[in-house]
C-alpha cells in the first residue's frame, strides 16, 4: 500500500541540514547561495516540499529524493512525512550533480 501525498498539508515541515550540506555550504563556492536558500527556498519547502516550479522528484537510483533548482545549482533533499521534516542532503553545481 503506497502513501498518498496530501497536497493540502496541515502543518509546516521543519528543515534539517545534513553535515554534508553544511560542509558544502560553508565552502566559498556555495556560501553566496545560503541567504537565498534560507530566505526564499526554505519557506517554499516548509509549505510544500513536493510540488513547485523548481522542484522535481528524482527517479531510478535516486527515487525518494527531490531536487530544487537554483539557477545553475541543485539543492537535493528528502522528505520524512511521518516526522514532518525535510532533510537537506547536498548542494552541487548542475554539471557535478548528475
Amino acid at each position: 500500500m503506497s502513501k498518498k501525498v496530501d497536497t493540502k498539508l496541515s502543518s509546516q515541515f521543519q528543515i534539517a541540514e545534513t553535515d554534508t550540506f553544511s560542509k558544502n555550504i560553508s565552502n566559498r563556492k556555495y556560501a553566496f547561495l545560503y541567504p537565498k536558500i534560507k530566505n526564499y527556498v526554505y519557506p517554499i519547502l516548509k509549505n510544500n516540499p513536493f510540488f513547485g516550479a523548481n522542484i522535481k522528484k528524482l527517479k531510478g537510483d535516486f527515487s525518494g529524493y527531490y531536487r530544487y533548482r537554483i539557477g545553475k545549482y541543485r539543492l537535493f533533499y528528502t522528505v520524512d512525512q511521518d516526522r514532518i521534516i525535510v532533510f537537506i542532503i547536498n548542494i552541487q553545481h548542475r554539471k557535478e550533480s548528475y
